[in-house]
Order: structure tokens, then C-alpha cells, then sequence
């Protein structure tokens, strides 16, 4: 029962703690992604195109962490399908 409890609680933290992490680096990286796309479209281009740009930047960098961070976890020995 105390085994079943540990784990339980473990996962809430894993969720917890992915969740914080993709807020903080999303909070993080914003700023530093979109001056960063601006420089390569420059201010003449289109505000949709760099926005779109941003977007997958964002979307890559967050699936990729996300893996990394289930890996982890499955490492772990914890499944958060249960």
C-alpha cells in the first residue's frame, strides 16, 4: 500500500514538474526565439511567416523535451498510463 502511494506521488510530480518545465523554458526561450527569427526574416517580412517560424520552433523544442523527459521517467520504472 505504501509502495502504491510512493508511486502515485511520483508521478504527480513527474506531471507537475514537465508542466513547470515547458512553462519556465516556454517563458524563457519566447523572447529570445522571436528576436532571433526577426533577425533572419528581418522587420520587411511578413508578421504571419515569423509567427508560423516561431511556432514550430516552439512546437520542435517541446516535443523533443517531452521525450526526453517520458524517457526518463520510463527509466524510472514509472508508467503514467496507470
Amino acid at each position: 500500500m505504501a509502495d502504491k502511494v510512493h508511486v502515485e506521488i511520483l508521478k504527480t510530480i513527474s506531471v507537475l514538474m514537465t508542466t513547470a518545465f515547458a512553462f519556465v523554458a516556454g517563458s524563457a526561450w519566447n523572447e529570445a526565439i522571436q528576436t532571433l527569427i526577426k533577425e533572419f526574416v528581418g522587420t520587411s517580412g511578413s508578421a504571419v511567416s515569423s509567427m508560423i517560424i516561431y511556432a514550430v520552433v516552439v512546437t520542435v523544442i517541446a516535443v523533443v523535451v517531452t521525450l526526453v523527459i517520458g524517457r526518463l521517467v520510463g527509466r524510472a520504472g514509472i508508467d503514467l498510463d496507470e
